[in-house]
């Protein structure tokens, strides 16, 4: 499962595009997609760090490794200009390996580690190698809310809760602000058409 968001313009195209465009890119080299959400404008994470977003997650088949994947990801990432310049800064294409059949990298104490970690610290620090499934899944609306509407069913492989039952964790002003835009019906025929 990944995640998809854009806040900037590049290449032309406005992030809803961009967003669209990196969907489609994603299909090839071994990666086929197999469910595709509704694009969703939601707020920036964390508020004011840059313009607000486009969200959207796509479920794939693969038979890559998770490591191939992610360098997948990273390859779609420049071809739509991404920059990693400033962490949680503002991106033309951003793509998150959430989760990759349930397996807990590199172990569940590292995962523990960089889910506990403090916001502050959070802002400043990366991993430098590939935690899954991602360990602010469960924090995130913007990733739980296109989420749902793909994979409802799906098991987070440590917390043990469903995409439902995090969703129906979420407050009120977690919720706010995330809506779905209407160019989105694209993106089931994309997933339709697989």
């Amino acid at each position: 499962m990944i995640s998809i968001g854009s806040n900037v313009a590049a290449l032309g195209m406005l992030p809803k595009d961009l967003a669209f465009s990196g969907i489609e890119a994603l299909e090839g080299d071994g990666v086929r997609i197999v469910a595709a959400s509704r694009l969703y404008a939601t707020p920036c994470m964390p508020a004011g760090a840059g313009p607000d977003y486009v969200n959207a997650a796509v479920v794939v088949e693969t038979a890559l490794a998770a490591g191939e994947l992610l360098a997948h990801l990273h390859a779609v990432e420049q071809r739509f200009e991404r920059s990693r310049t400033q962490r949680w800064g503002a991106r033309s294409l951003d793509l998150d390996l959430l989760d990759f059949g349930g397996v807990v990298l590199p172990d569940r104490a590292t995962w523990e580690h960089w889910r506990a970690l403090p916001f502050e610290r959070q802002r400043e620090e990366a991993p430098d190698q590939l935690i899954l499934p991602h360990p602010r899944i469960q924090d995130r609306a913007f990733v739980l809310v296109p989420l749902a509407e793909i994979a409802p069913g799906w098991v987070h492989p440590v917390l043990g809760q469903s995409v439902t039952e995090l969703c129906a964790g979420l407050t009120e002003a977690d919720m706010s602000g995330i809506v779905p835009l209407e160019c989105s019906e694209s993106l089931a025929l994309l997933a339709k058409g697989r």
